[in-house]
């Protein structure tokens, strides 16, 4: 689905409960009763009373070719059963451990050409990659009371040593080349790992690494002290059957990967990836109806084959401003509204309607956004939690970039507590630790509104 990046919005109305696609789609979100009763579940819970207003942890929007508009039926994890499933932090194994992105040798220098999309392979991006000492901060607020920090194993590529020493292929004048070897290695100081590789069939990237060896890699290298281990890749992945693969953990091994390089904004207008309506924006009424009706008007011509659309020229979503419905309004001061607030204040990036074009330290900040996300989302489930069916929330599963994009940073009701009681941590120390690594990286959209809503939480709190 195209979208129209580039065209401001000024997020009259927001939406706090499902689109209306979400029925379509066979989804029917809990009850109240049903969240209390699910909430319950947990030591130290709240009674029924006690329900999440919509402004601060709406429902999941569920536009069409969402993950929950494709798995409808996807099963909800409740404190019960996730107290059954989960392995605790021990004494001796307590540590989150982030491996930053393997160096690559000089006998497989051609590695790093892989890293950069085929579309600018004359012309490197400029945008600096997220870093790791940033990842790691953002994951030490968002698992506030488990220490996370860097692996201190040294991690590299290099040539698979079954691989034939022929000399690289001359370089064409038109567009440079590199060898595609069907294994590369990936190396500590004592074992190597054999990693698959494959073209990628999207053509974005040269090629792809295989996301099952890497895991299989963090496995063997988990050290002892260890909860938990992310690593992470700036190689595109892929997995069985599917295009690619942004990241996967392994749960019950306690390991997650994570690439950044579909996350590069250099991709968005290819991958129709969002930055208008990123969240909270997401939740703004106009879009949600402008992408549903999209969707209704793309079905009827499909099924009536009235006429055949020209290939590459879908229509483009366009939204209007509307006045609200039977929707439910967002309270003015409630941490949603807060937040998309602070996400309109900022300029848009790379827009036609700005007269400064973004800074590569923007967009590296808006890269940045994105791999935090991911990455605390796959560290959620080595803390044994299943994807979110509850509430709009950063576990909820994704189906596409331009999904991942539209989910929360924060953890709903429900997981909160699970991090909280696996973690030890006090729930305002946690939003604290969380608001000040956001204040700390102000000027980022979903940094601002993410330090919007916590401060917003945090009053309701008191």
């Amino acid at each position: 689905m195209s979208s129209s990046l580039h065209v401001p919005c000024a997020h009259r109305t927001l939406l706090l409960e499902p689109s209306a696609h979400a029925t379509t789609a066979g989804y029917h979100p809990p009850t109240a009763g049903q969240l209390a009763a699910v909430l319950s579940t947990a030591k130290g819970s709240q009674s029924k009373k006690d329900v999440y207003g919509a402004g601060t942890f709406p429902a999941p929007l569920v536009l069409p070719n969402d993950e929950l508009a494709l798995d409808p039926e996807c099963p909800g994890q409740d404190m019960k059963e996730w107290l059954g499933e989960r392995k605790q932090i021990s004494g001796k194994r307590k540590v989150i451990y982030v491996a930053a992105p393997p160096a690559v040798n000089d006998d497989a220098s051609f590695v790093s050409n892989w890293v950069t999309p085929c579309s600018r392979s004359n012309n490197p991006p400029s945008t600096p990659s997220p870093t790791t000492s940033d990842i790691t901060a953002y994951l030490s607020a968002f698992y506030h009371g488990v220490p996370v920090r860097p692996l201190p194993i040294p991690l590299s590529f290099a040539l698979w040593d079954t691989e034939s020493k022929a000399p690289l292929p001359k370089r064409s004048r038109s567009r440079p080349t590199s060898p595609k070897p069907t294994y590369i290695a990936l190396c500590t100081d004592r074992d190597a790992t054999r990693i698959r590789t494959r073209p990628d069939p999207t053509c974005t990237f040269l090629r792809q690494l295989c996301l099952d060896d890497l895991l299989d890699c963090a496995i063997a290298i988990l050290p002892a002290d260890a909860y938990a281990l992310l690593l992470l890749v700036q190689h595109d992945l892929f997995e069985d059957a599917d295009d690619f693969m942004c990241g996967r953990a392994y749960g019950g091994s306690r390991v997650a990967v994570v690439s950044m390089a579909r996350y590069r904004p250099a991709l968005d207008a290819q991958q129709g990836v969002e930055r208008v309506h990123a969240w909270p924006a997401c939740h703004c009424r106009a879009y949600v109806e402008a992408c549903c009706s999209h969707e209704e008007t793309r079905t009827k011509k499909r099924d009536a084959k009235r006429r055949k659309v020209e290939k590459g020229a879908e229509p483009e979503v366009v939204w209007q401003e509307v006045s609200p419905g039977t929707a439910q309004p967002a309270a003015a001061e409630c941490p949603l509204e807060l937040a998309v607030r602070a996400h309109a204040t900022l300029p848009l990036l790379d827009t036609s309607s700005s007269s400064v074009p973004a800074s590569p330290d923007a967009l590296s900040a808006l890269w940045l956004t994105r791999v935090c996300r991911t990455a605390s989302h796959e560290l959620g489930h080595c803390f044994g939690i299943e994807h979110c069916v509850y509430y709009a929330c950063v576990m909820q599963g994704t189906a596409s970039i331009g999904e991942d994009v539209r989910q929360p940073p924060y953890l709903c009701p429900v997981d909160l507590v699970k991090v909280l009681v696996a973690s030890g941590a006090r729930v305002k120390e946690r939003y604290k630790a969380l608001l000040g690594f956001n204040k700390k990286h102000e000027g980022t959209h979903m940094f601002d509104a993410f330090a919007a809503w916590i401060e917003a939480r945090l009053r309701e709190l008191d």
